[in-house]
C-alpha cells in the first residue's frame, strides 16, 4: 500500500503518518516526488486493509494498493524516473549517459592506472574493476581482493573517477564499502538475499546485475530486497541472459530496457561485454542499448586484452574504446542524453 500525501503537506503531518504506519506493524518508506510525497507501507499483505483508515489523517490524500509484487521499485509508487548520485559529480537516471569502464580484474598498479587514465580521457565517468572475482572454475583467477581494492582507490585518487566493484560475500560488505563508491552485485548473487539485505542497509549506490536465468519480475524482486531495507540508490543492470544461442556468451535482452522503463523508476545500465563475450560486438550493443533508452553502460577495457587475467576476449583496447565513445556521443544526442 502507498499513502499519497496532499500537495503542501507539512513535515509534522508526514511524521504522524509514519508513526501510525509503524504502530500498525508496517515499515514506512518515504518517496519524495516532484509534486508530492508518498509513503510506502511495507509488511504483511494480509492485513493491509487496516491501512485504509489512514485516509482520514490530516495531510493524506489517498491510500492506494500496489498491485505489483514489487512495491518500492514500481512506477505505481514513483511515476517519475529516479536519479542516483554516484559521487564525483556523476548522476545517473537523468539527462546524462553514464559510462563505466575498466578492466574485468585489477591485476597491477600499472594496469589499473593506465586503464583509468585512458577511459577518463575517452569520456568515461566511472571506473570499473574487479577485486573479488566469482569464477565458474575454482582454478581461475579469483582476484586480488583487498590489494585490488587499494589499487582501485589509488586510481580514483589519480583520476577523480568514482569506482564500482563487486562484492561477492556478505562477510566482505564492510571491507568493500570502505573503498568502493558503488557496490556491484553480480549475476550469480542476484538471489543471495542475505547479501542484498546487508547492501540495503548501506548509504551507497548498488549496481544490481540481472541473473542469467532471471525473469524481469525476479530481477525487480531482488531490487526490492535492497529497497525494503532503506537503500533507495539502486541501479539495474541488464547483462545478458542464457538462451540456446552459442554464437555469443549470453544473449543481451535489449527488450528488457523498455520493459523495465515501463515497470520501474530505477535507472537502467547495459553490460554489452558480458552479454556478448566478444569485443567486436560491444560497440554495436552499446549503440543499441542507448537507442533502447538505457541510462548508462558498463564496458570492459584492458590495455592488453590477450594478457588479461580474465575476460580478455570481450575487453576493448583503449583506442577501440575511445573510437566507440566518439560515435556513442551521436547516439546519445539522438536519445536525448549527454555524454
Amino acid at each position: 500500500m502507498i499513502i499519497v500525501m496532499k500537495k503542501g503537506a507539512d513535515k509534522e503531518q508526514l511524521a504522524e503518518v509514519k508513526k501510525q504506519i509503524r504502530e500498525l506493524g508496517y515499515k514506512p518508506h518515504v518517496i519524495h516526488g516532484e509534486t508530492r510525497n508518498v509513503i510506502g507501507a511495507v509488511g504483511d499483505e494480509r492485513g493491509k486493509s487496516v491501512l485504509q483508515a489512514m485516509e482520514s489523517l490530516p495531510g493524506v490524500e489517498s491510500v492506494v494498493p500496489i498491485l505489483k509484487p514489487y512495491k518500492l521499485a514500481s512506477r505505481e509508487v514513483k511515476p517519475e524516473p529516479s536519479t542516483v548520485d554516484l559521487g564525483g559529480g556523476v548522476t545517473v537516471g537523468g539527462g546524462q549517459l553514464v559510462v563505466m569502464a575498466g578492466p574485468c580484474s585489477v591485476e597491477s598498479e600499472a594496469q589499473i592506472l593506465e586503464t583509468a587514465h585512458a577511459v577518463k580521457a575517452a569520456g568515461a565517468t566511472v571506473l570499473r574493476g574487479g577485486a573479488f572475482k566469482p569464477r565458474t572454475s575454482p582454478y581461475s583467477f579469483q582476484g586480488m581482493e583487498e590489494d585490488g581494492l587499494k589499487l582501485l582507490a589509488l586510481a580514483r585518487e589519480a583520476t577523480g573517477l568514482p569506482i564500482v566493484t563487486e562484492v561477492v560475500n556478505p562477510r566482505d560488505v564492510d571491507l568493500v564499502a570502505r573503498y568502493a563508491d558503488i557496490m556491484q552485485v553480480g549475476a550469480r548473487n542476484i538471489q543471495n538475499f542475505a547479501l542484498l539485505k546487508m547492501l540495503g542497509q548501506l548509504d551507497k549506490p548498488i549496481l544490481l546485475k540481472r541473473g542469467m536465468a532471471s525473469t524481469i519480475q525476479e530481477f525487480l524482486m531482488s531490487a526490492e530486497y535492497i529497497l525494503a531495507e532503506g537503500n533507495r540508490r539502486v541501479l539495474l543492470c541488464e547483462r545478458g541472459i542464457r538462451t540456446f544461442e552459442t554464437a555469443t556468451r549470453n544473449t543481451l535482452d535489449i527488450s528488457a530496457v523498455p520493459v523495465l522503463k515501463e515497470q520501474t523508476h530505477l535507472p537502467i545500465i547495459i553490460d554489452p561485454s558480458h552479454a556478448t563475450g566478444h569485443a567486436s560486438l560491444v560497440p554495436s550493443m552499446c549503440y543499441a542499448g542507448v537507442a533502447a533508452g538505457c541510462d548508462g553502460l558498463i564496458v570492459e577495457v584492458h590495455p592488453c586484452p590477450e594478457k588479461a587475467a580474465s575476460d580478455g576476449p570481450q575487453s576493448l583496447r583503449p583506442a577501440e574504446f575511445a573510437a566507440m565513445m566518439a560515435k556513442l556521443r551521436e547516439f546519445a544526442k539522438v536519445a536525448g542524453k549527454e555524454l
